[in-house]
């Protein structure tokens, strides 16, 4: 199947502009994603394309596998009122509108990731490529994990969408480890030197922290870093012991395992029990692979400067890079030091930008580039 040259591929660019700020006026925290699958089934529909919401929630618009173009549909928590103002004149995330005079679309979901999930279900639209919005990856990566046990064959190529600003190309992202602390103590009087749950809970975890310290000029995506993310702990119901818990995360970079360093963690273990709930491989794929020279080629052509990047964060292409033996990059409109930031905002003329360069890269894997 080639690139659809049919009148029902004409998305313009106010078409494309009104489907993002819908899907950003809609609300789509994780687990309530159908409100906003459902503008994007409708999009679709009026474009005479095949779509449905699987089983997960997923938007599901197979077409052309020579790329598969995919984002999010979840958002994080916070309420951002929906306005389209002018660029302000100090906006250092929005310079492409101040160079144009053009808007910037503010509120939740805006960079990360409704921004690339509109600019993907426009392109993919325009050029008759396969699409798949999915859900929960704010959380669990429940659509993408669907996704990929699902899906009958392999795509060719995939673009997965995250800010990385119209001159990024995300090549690289850390591995995440999430666990759960469990530990409990008899209880007994305060002033008794032994040493109860909630200590033993501070101690392993400040033995961790110990031991995957960095050194302070080692980039930060080289590094394993360490979060507790919730911990509770008191006097148990019946009055007769001391319990803790405490949620934690684990960033795992590409020259280590999620096995390595969970077991380190393991190691400083003394009292107590983890549970590992969640464990996502890291990745770095090559600047050499198809999908990062078509990228590199469209961003030139729009008159920007391509850039590498690589994140410290966890994504979606994680889980891909790890089921799926092809080429894989992610791109998108948006300034990433906004993402689930209480200004978040995006430059409408970048968000035309990034529709015309994943058209371009879209075209390009199309023709046969792909490796």
């Amino acid at each position: 199947m080639n690139a659809s040259t049919t009148d029902s591929s004409d998305v313009s660019s106010a078409d494309a502009r009104q489907l993002l700020i819908d899907l950003v006026s809609i609300p789509s925290l994780s687990r309530e994603e159908h409100a906003a699958a459902e503008r994007l089934v409708e999009f679709f529909e009026a474009h005479d394309r095949e779509v449905w919401i699987d089983e997960v929630g997923n938007v599901r618009a197979p077409a052309d596998d020579s790329v598969l173009l995919t984002s999010h549909i979840d958002t994080v928590p916070g309420e951002i009122p929906v306005e389209v103002n002018p660029a302000d004149e100090d906006d250092v995330a929005a310079e492409i509108a101040k160079e144009t005079g053009e808007d910037v679309l503010w509120g939740r979901g805006s960079v990360d990731a409704t921004g690339p999930l509109a600019a993907m279900a426009a392109a993919a639209v325009r050029t008759g490529v396969s699409f798949v919005g999915v859900v929960g990856e704010e959380v669990d990566s429940k659509g993408a994990r669907y996704l990929v046990d699902d899906r009958d064959a392999t795509p060719d190529a995939v673009v997965n969408g995250e800010p990385s600003g119209t001159d990024g190309i995300t090549l690289g992202y850390r591995g995440l480890i999430a666990g759960t602390y469990v530990a409990t103590s008899e209880s007994g009087h305060t002033s008794r030197p032994d040493p109860n749950a909630i200590q033993h809970a501070v101690r392993w975890w400040s033995a961790v922290e110990d031991r995957f310290e960095g050194d302070e000029y080692e980039p930060i995506f080289e590094q394993v870093t360490t979060k507790p993310v919730d911990i509770d702990g008191g006097i148990s119901e019946d009055g007769l012991s001391v319990e803790a818990t405490m949620d934690v995360q684990l960033r795992v970079p590409p020259a280590l395992t999620v096995e390595t360093v969970r077991e380190a963690a393991e190691a400083e273990l003394e009292v107590g029990t983890v549970t590992w709930k969640d464990t996502v491989p890291p990745v770095m794929t090559s600047p050499r692979t198809a999908v990062a020279r078509a990228f590199r080629v469209a961003i030139r052509d729009v008159g920007e400067d391509p850039r590498l990047v690589r994140k410290t964060g966890t994504s979606d292409m994680n889980i891909y890079a790890g089921a799926w033996d092809c080429p894989i990059a992610t791109y998108g409109p948006g300034n990433s030091d906004l993402d689930h930031a209480p200004d978040e905002r995006l430059s409408l003329s970048e968000f035309d930008q990034a529709v015309e360069i994943l058209e371009r890269v879209s075209q390009t894997l199309c023709g046969g580039a792909n490796e």
